[in-house]
């Protein structure tokens, strides 16, 4: 049974260190129909080198100072959960350094989020593990073998509430280099909850990925793929992430097991488009019925075409008029 997929809508850093962009793009997710909004928490001394030591010289990482630029206070961070709070849709974040998760777990977040770029940092998954939260767990650039010893790593502290995010690390990332079937692999190899962080420009791949039992979806967005930015260019538009997530709950309902395979629907197309068997001309009461005088056509009748062989040579209780179907109750 196909349950309802949770869908995190990925604001990053596409807030470029203004709170009431952040706040607008809380708007954003929650009018869209997401089930939580997500930020990066970047401190820059905590994931980059701040300058470059080449040719015996130093030279300034100019990523490390947009970082720098684009960042929010924690202050920013306290108000924008609360925010988040007043309007009903759960707050969190991808988290990169301790000073990260200390903050994160201040503000009681559903889950931490790690980034594909952290599946190799041993000491950092376990360190968030053993803070005993939910992990969301991005595995973008990864080889099995490594999503295995990051999952033995997680799993070791007792942190069992892990899901893993099959995740393909090109932005954007074509449908066909998606690797969908992975999915399948990585769920049958570890046991665990299976998610997509979907970095297509369609609504195909998370698709596709319903269908496979995904239960977890990132997906970016922005207020303005022209932003300038490291990730509005292939972020989803506020009507794009809105339509985006019809799309996704539109594939949980056709996934949906619904009891019976004739739904209601299609009972009243089976009632004019399948066949029944009915008089080809007048029969008089005691004649033995052959099979010319049977015609197999629509609609639907009392006696379905695989009753043929029931009646053919049986005697007719009563008279019967041509076209008028055949049932049952007119043999002895």
């Amino acid at each position: 049974m196909v349950e309802s997929v949770h869908i995190i809508a990925e604001a990053g850093t596409n807030h470029n260190g203004k709170l009431e962009t952040a706040k607008s793009l809380v708007d954003i997710a929650k009018q869209a129909g997401a089930d939580s909004v997500k930020f990066q928490l970047i401190y820059p001394e905590g994931l980059y080198l701040p300058k470059f030591f080449q040719d015996g010289k130093y030279v300034e990482n100019e990523v490390f100072k947009k970082r720098a630029a684009g960042m929010m206070t924690d202050q920013d961070y306290g108000e924008l959960a609360a925010y988040c709070k007043t309007s009903g849709i759960p707050f969190s974040a991808s988290v990169f350094d301790i000073r990260g998760l200390d903050l994160l777990e201040s503000l009681d977040v559903p889950y931490f989020k790690i980034a594909s770029c952290d599946l190799n940092n041993s000491p950092f998954l376990i360190q968030v593990a053993e803070r005993g939260r939910k992990m969301i767990v991005s595995t973008g650039m990864a080889s099995l073998g490594e999503i295995e010893r990051a999952v033995s790593d997680m799993l070791s502290t007792g942190n069992q509430d892990i899901v893993l995010m099959h995740c393909v690390s090109v932005y954007p990332a074509h449908l066909a280099n998606m690797n969908l079937a992975f999915i399948d692999t990585l769920r049958s190899a570890f046991g665990l909850p299976v998610g997509l962080s979907d970095h297509t420009e369609s609504s195909l791949a998370a698709a596709i990925g319903i269908a496979k039992g995904i239960t977890w979806i990132e997906k970016h967005f922005t207020q303005d793929r022209t932003s300038p930015g490291f990730d509005h260019a292939y972020a989803m538009e506020p009507s794009m992430l809105k339509q985006y997530i019809l799309d996704i709950r539109a594939s949980e309902a056709a996934c949906r097991h619904q009891g019976s395979k004739l739904q209601p629907a299609e009972a009243q197309v089976k009632t004019r488009a399948r066949r029944g068997l009915y008089a080809a001309r007048d029969i008089q009461a005691g004649e033995i019925l052959k099979m010319e005088d049977v015609l197999i056509v629509r609609p639907e009748g009392p006696m379905a075409p695989v009753d043929i062989v029931r009646v053919i040579g049986r005697a007719i209780r009563r008279d019967l008029h041509q076209y008028e179907p055949l049932s049952y109750d007119l043999f002895g």
